[in-house]
């Protein structure tokens, strides 16, 4: 892949997981930066360890020759809080702005069962047509709000959501307009549909619009296990569902020819939850960073 367009990030979910504090309560903030600089990482997300000034997040990530790419974002459209979303998004927004990032991963949240004991397959919601309309015109509303700043929103599509399988982005995709983009998951793409042809086939409809990638890869006996016992999204997190590319079963070179071939400039950051007591963030992430030198020339 080209060096000038596209840029390696990782996310400090690897060290402290925001939906399950208990998951790497020991790992520092600093710990973490430097770990991520260290296994070669220029570019990282924000987790809930990190400073919230920009003054003062800023210069602790610049030492290390870090830069933010971008930072997840609950919209709660289809509950109908539209205006609490707006207020929130728009700090949220200004934080980024000043951090330096030009995209803002949104993930629609209402009705969402990822940091519950609900089954992730079972009891996932669903929209009605009136709740996907608040949605659309909602991220439509969001996508002119950042380009008055020069930024661009996309949608993380994600398990234990109402916009989870194939059929539901492509509903969502058809909703809103141009200027809303997606935030492409391989892992939660490959989780939602089973399979790898599947999962390449949403990258390929979409790439045009595609302007974030999150690259992790997916143990499929844990999956089968999570659907065997009907368990959460986090009780497949703790069992291990996700780790780092070239760890599990996804072969990721198609995913970065298909990248390459569509022109894709931007961030691919590597997001793989897991227990660190049992992955150590440091090692996995050195393990991600060989991977993608070897496989994607980066």
């Amino acid at each position: 892949m080209n060096q000038e367009h596209v840029k390696l990030a990782i996310a400090p979910i690897g060290w402290t997981n925001d939906d399950l504090p208990e998951l790497g309560q020991e790992n520092t903030f600093q710990q973490c930066i430097s770990e991520m600089a260290l296994a070669g990482f220029i570019g990282c997300e924000v987790g809930s360890k990190y400073p919230r000034d920009p003054k003062v997040l800023k210069p602790m990530l610049d030492i290390r020759g870090i830069q933010v790419c971008n930072a997840w974002f609950s919209t709660f459209f289809a509950d109908g809080l539209k205006e609490k979303t707006i207020d929130e998004f728009v700090n949220h927004m200004n934080f980024l702005h000043e951090m330096g990032a030009k995209v803002i991963g949104c993930s629609e949240q209402s009705r969402s069962i990822q940091g519950t004991s609900k089954g992730v397959f079972e009891e996932k919601p669903y929209f009605s047509d009136a709740e996907w309309q608040r949605v659309a015109a909602g991220y439509n509303e969001l996508a002119k709000i950042a380009a008055s700043k020069g930024m661009q929103v996309c949608l993380h599509h994600h398990m234990g959501t109402g916009i989870q399988t194939a059929e539901e982005i492509d509903r969502y995709m058809s909703m809103v307009n141009d200027d809303v983009y997606l935030l492409f998951d391989t892992g939660h793409a490959y989780y939602s549909e089973g399979n790898q042809p599947a999962m390449l086939a949403i990258l390929e409809k979409y790439l045009p619009r595609i302007n974030h990638v999150h690259l992790k890869d997916v143990r499929d006996e844990v999956v089968a296990a999570v659907k065997a016992n009907k368990l959460s999204f986090l009780d497949g997190v703790k069992k291990g569902t996700f780790t780092v590319p070239g760890d599990g079963v996804i072969d990721f070179r198609p995913v970065f020819k298909l990248l390459d071939e569509g022109g894709y400039r931007g961030w691919m950051v590597v997001e793989a939850e897991q227990d660190p007591a049992i992955a150590n963030p440091f090692e996995y992430a050195v393990k991600a960073r060989r991977y993608l030198r070897a496989t994607a020339g980066l």
